[in-house]
């Protein structure tokens, strides 16, 4: 009998219904940039934050006194703190807060997935640390790629891939679908160069269109943190 637990990859949100509820892992992944931004919050020290899918929801938090991040196709919502950009989370004064987050695909597929029984964040900053702990696990695990607007994207899948092939690797899990096996190889042509594999992929064009070439930069540099975010109770903490 094949006690091996199964490592599988959804490409987009939309895909989620017909893979959910058969997994009691679901790892978020939205590496441009959202994840990152919460790895990176975590690691900078920051108590918790609640992911939140829409405007509307966000602005009532901040009519109550939170500091709130709000992005769009890009871009820092009008009337918000900040947006998505790691490096709006590095910062000393949010050391120990409370912050809510909405962006236009990583708090959305948070807020798919809630209902698993654990949630935690992915990103290429806290790869070979999430790698370590899932291996641990023992449980089925999907990888939920963020996507853009609900369609493929490049970077989520390749760090999708990034997990699949570690586990894959312990002979510990087994995977059937094709979108394993695509996003395994597509990690496998692009590992050793991000940046290069990555540099005609939609939404780096439209990040580099807003001169956001150093949070690129930094979502693409692997393993900068071993924190590992998980949803719990609505809000993600540190693991």
């Amino acid at each position: 009998m094949d006690n091996r637990k199964h490592i599988e990859v959804c490409f987009t949100p939309g895909e989620y219904e017909y893979f959910k509820d058969e997994y009691e892992i679901v790892v978020v992944i939205d590496v441009l940039r959202a994840t990152s931004a919460i790895c990176a919050a975590f690691d900078n020290g920051i108590k918790s934050i609640i992911p939140v899918s829409s405007i509307d929801a966000a602005r009532e938090y901040k009519e109550k006194g939170y500091l709130v991040g709000a992005e769009r196709k890009g871009q820092i919502v009008d009337g918000f703190d900040f947006g998505n950009s790691p490096y709006s989370y590095i910062k000393e004064e949010l050391k120990g807060q409370e912050v809510v987050l909405t962006t236009t695909n990583g708090t959305k597929a948070l807020n798919i997935a809630k209902d698993a029984d654990t949630v935690v964040v992915g990103s290429l900053l806290n790869l070979d640390a999430l790698c370590k702990w899932l291996e641990k696990q023992d449980k089925n695990i999907l990888c939920l790629c963020s996507g853009w607007q609900d369609k493929f994207n490049l970077e989520d899948t390749i760090c999708a891939g990034a997990i699949s092939e570690y586990l894959l690797a312990t002979g510990k899990f087994t995977s059937d679908e094709d979108s394993s096996i695509a996003a395994k190889y597509l990690y496998l042509s692009a590992w050793d160069n991000y940046m290069g594999y990555l540099k005609a992929s939609s939404h780096r064009r439209r990040l580099k269109n807003f001169n956001l070439n150093e949070d690129i930069k930094y979502c693409l540099t692997p393993n900068q943190t071993d924190v590992i975010p998980i949803l719990k109770n609505g809000k993600l903490v540190k693991l």
